[in-house]
């Protein structure tokens, strides 16, 4: 027989939602025989614990923001890795009970702030801490697989039960202690690779660029397909970075050259290198439009505080000054222009988080920054471009010697988030060498731009010289187009030749000796840069003809055929014997590029008296003889 409410006794049931880590409490009128009432009621609280631990489960962490809270010792450390881990929750700083947090748990909150690696801690002073501090404790504890991103990935663990002073018993706040990479480190950092089998190329700011792999002495990409975050991290904490920010594809970063060395990789997330993860060798139909890329969390070491930029009419340029210590305090002040060139502002773009550089000036008259910071407290700066900071270059220190006197001759610079990136290819060079012996009547011109040994100067205008012929095709593989850095008005008319030089020297020639002695040597002016040809659906831009704009689009490339002149090497006072064939594209960074490194090509070469051979022509680092990954 049914019973109507009125035979019933009712209950008011609280059913709770679990949200974003808020309680969300909806009340249920729910009737009961009353007998069953105590039954019920117990079932019912049963059955809604199960319910509301399955939904909890499946939550993520949703917090406003983090922090590791160092000690007060620790705190002018940099970068801070030590500290206890506090999360900021209805605007409030909250710590988290460490009774149920894991290694795993503080290898994501590493991988957030930059670091590879977690390392033990001494726990006595925090304890110590711990017990003379106010605690305000997040209600609920994390389970992370390590594998994360970020800690909003992690899965909301079991509610905390908050009982004020009490709540925690029988732990402490979390503390969370960093390994930082070599780089970042203070001192010497151990338990990594001297020599990393990955790098990354091409990438605008500190922890980006084209992943690498070294294989059987060669540097080759990785194909994008099943490219993830996992894979990423992995390539991340094998330089010293922390965990990925981002996994790209689709060549994002630029295209790289030479062969695809892996394929379909898939990482568990846990290997020491990304040469340890499982990958197809096949790499075929892949090409460099499908290089993989990286976006890596670096640790916050504050680059940016010690370096601005004034005076520009924009963010991206300005005279450069450095806070420096003078009289005893901290100042800003100019950097003195004497030789600055492109690598210096490579740095310095860096360094402010600006991207590449665009162009490096030796004059700012015309950016009139503060005249309280026109005393030259920098001078003397060398870089070699890898440097984090300006400081890390060579310089002077506190012996300032600035022959132009600072002032209107400060250093400046200019910024942007791309840049070319020019790349010789190396097969054309070994499949189009030759020699020819040519009568000194005819490389008049050729002489007149200082395109033979120094030789011709004295021979008989009837004898004859023999140069090492060769075709080059250079590609613009970078992310904008490559263009000369003076203007049209500014090019140098060469009557002999009838044209326009747009850079002096675009491209050294050189014969070496197997111990890099030079023996012999060419160069190529720039007289026309222009796309000779494009890859498909890519539009030629720049063309020579009718003294036309010069340069080169990006996914164009540039053919100076063999039989033009200056093409060569003059090798007429050269022995038979073995050498090094090297050519160097905008060998004095007249242009700035995302990667100078693959600007270099070495190629073996014979020569028997009346014939050459070329042969291993490579790009880059050549005759490398670090460990690598088994073909």
């Amino acid at each position: 027989m049914d019973s109507s409410p009125e035979d019933c006794d009712w209950l008011l049931y609280p059913v709770e939602w679990f949200m974003f880590g808020t309680v969300v409490c909806s009340w249920t009128k729910i009737y009961f025989q009353r007998s069953e009432l105590y039954i019920l009621s117990a079932v019912l609280r049963a059955v809604m614990t199960l319910f509301l631990c399955s939904v909890s489960q499946g939550l993520t962490v949703q917090v406003e923001d983090m922090r590791i809270r160092a000690t007060y010792s620790q705190r002018k450390r940099i970068p801070i890795t030590e500290g206890f881990l506090e999360v900021k929750d209805g605007g409030k700083w909250r710590q988290i009970c460490n009774e149920e947090w894991t290694e795993m748990n503080s290898r994501v909150i590493c991988g957030m702030y930059g670091f590879p690696g977690v390392k033990r801690f001494n726990t006595r002073p925090y304890k110590l801490l711990a017990k003379r501090r106010k605690k305000n404790y997040w209600g609920f504890s994390v389970n992370c697989t390590g594998n994360e991103a970020n800690l909003a990935d992690c899965k909301l663990g079991r509610e905390i039960e908050l009982k004020g002073n009490s709540t925690c018993g029988q732990g402490m706040p979390v503390v969370v202690s960093c390994v930082p990479g070599r780089a970042f480190a203070p001192s010497v950092s151990t338990g990594f690779r001297k020599q990393p089998l990955v790098r990354l190329r091409g990438g605008a700011m500190i922890g980006e660029g084209r992943v690498e792999v070294l294989k059987n002495g060669e540097w080759g990409t990785v194909c994008d397909d099943n490219w993830n975050i996992r894979a990423a991290t992995v390539v991340c904490r094998e330089l010293g970075f922390g965990s990925a920010k981002e996994a790209l594809t689709g060549a994002r970063l630029g295209q790289g050259i030479g062969l695809v060395h892996m394929n379909e990789v898939e990482c568990s997330g846990f290997e020491k290198s990304l040469t340890e993860c499982y990958f197809n060798r096949d790499a075929l139909g892949c090409s460099h439009e499908e290089d993989a890329a990286v976006r890596c969390n670096v640790p916050a070491m504050g680059f940016h505080t010690r370096l601005r930029l004034s005076g520009g009419r924009n963010p991206y340029e300005g005279r450069v000054e450095v806070l420096a210590e003078k009289n005893g305090t901290l100042a800003w002040g100019t950097v003195c222009s004497d030789n600055w060139g492109t690598m210096e502002a490579m740095v310095v773009c860096r360094q402010l988080g600006l991207g590449f550089a665009s162009h490096a000036f030796q004059e700012t008259w015309y950016w009139g920054g503060e005249s309280s910071a026109d005393t030259v407290v920098m001078s003397g700066v060398r870089c070699s471009g890898t440097e984090l900071t300006l400081d890390q270059c060579l310089h002077h220190g506190k012996h300032i010697q600035c022959a132009k006197g600072g002032g209107r001759f400060s250093a400046g610079v200019s910024c942007t988030q791309t840049a070319p990136d020019l790349v010789l290819n190396a097969q054309v060079v070994e499949q189009t060498t030759y020699l020819e012996d040519r009568p000194m009547y005819a490389l008049q011109c050729a002489q007149e731009e200082n395109c033979l040994s120094s030789s011709a100067d004295k021979a008989d205008p009837t004898s004859y010289r023999r140069l090492l012929r060769f075709s080059s095709q250079i590609h613009n593989n970078g992310q904008s187009d490559f263009r000369p850095r003076a203007a049209h008005h500014s090019w140098i008319w060469h009557e002999c030749h009838r044209h326009y030089h747009s850079m002096e020297v675009f491209t050294h020639y050189d014969l070496l000796s197997l111990n890099g002695t030079k023996v012999a040597e060419g160069h190529k002016a720039s007289f026309c840069l222009e796309d000779s040809n494009c890859d498909e659906g890519i539009q030629k831009r720049y063309e020579c003809a009718n003294f036309g704009a010069q340069g080169i689009t990006v996914g164009c490339w540039d053919t100076y055929r063999h039989d033009i002149d200056c093409q060569w090497i003059d090798i007429t006072d050269i022995k038979p014997g073995d050498y090094i064939f090297q050519v160097v594209i905008n060998p004095n960074y007249e242009v700035a590029e995302s990667d100078y490194t693959n600007n270099v090509m070495k190629c073996r070469s014979r020569y028997d008296g009346q014939r050459i051979w070329m042969y291993n022509c490579r790009i880059g680092e050549t005759f490398i003889s670090y460990p690598h990954i088994k073909g």
